[in-house]
């Protein structure tokens, strides 16, 4: 299977991964109703860096490991859900935007791009990104590298509808009772991924 016929697929698949709910989707939609969409941006683009890296990484050898050490994988489930825990307690207790603004701040780029290592969702997605669509003909770095520039290309707007989704809703909260009740709300989905992680 050449690249071209694999970009289809490949499209498909990351359209199905990235849109449904997840640990990023959550951050992006608490992110998006507290700092609004533009502020929310270099986490959006963190998630795009860090993803791709991931994944060129993963079909570069970097998955052969993964998949030769079990104890890898488990350790790869137990620090990403301390971290998801951590970042949960943080959307679940932060401020009020309009009541104290100055005390919260998005993810930066490099800590959304980070936190994908320590992600199984995203390592799985990538896992069977490479495994089922690198095509066998051709350069291999070339060929990852595209397939991955080409997941991140499709998996932006997916992603991006999260953030927009929770800035939507911020304009429509009042007052910070219902401003605290949203982010324990979607503290307590965020920290419910680590359900779906160490199941």
């Amino acid at each position: 299977m050449d690249m071209l016929s694999a970009f289809g697929p490949a499209a498909l698949f990351m359209i199905s991964m990235t849109i449904t709910p997840g640990p990023n989707n959550m951050m992006l939609t608490a992110s998006g109703a507290n700092y609004g969409f533009r502020r929310t941006m270099p986490h959006l683009l963190g998630i795009i860096g860090g993803c791709f890296v991931l994944f060129a990484s993963l079909a570069l050898g970097l998955g052969v490991v993964f998949e030769r050490f079990p104890l890898v994988q488990t350790l790869l489930r137990i620090i990403g859900s301390l971290y998801l825990l951590y970042l949960a307690w943080g959307i679940a207790t932060a401020p009020p935007p309009h009541f104290g603004a100055s005390e919260g701040h998005p993810l930066s780029f490099w800590q959304a791009a980070a936190f994908q290592f320590a992600n199984p969702k995203a390592w799985v997605m990538g896992l069977t990104l490479m495994a089922s669509f690198l095509p066998e003909d051709g350069n291999t770095v070339v060929n990852a590298l595209v397939l991955a520039g080409v997941a991140e290309l499709v998996g932006f707007p997916c992603i991006a509808l999260w953030a927009g989704f929770g800035t939507a809703i911020g304009r429509w909260l009042k007052g910070p009772r219902a401003w605290r009740v949203f982010n324990v709300t979607m503290g307590a989905l965020t920290a419910a991924c680590v359900i779906f992680i160490l199941g």
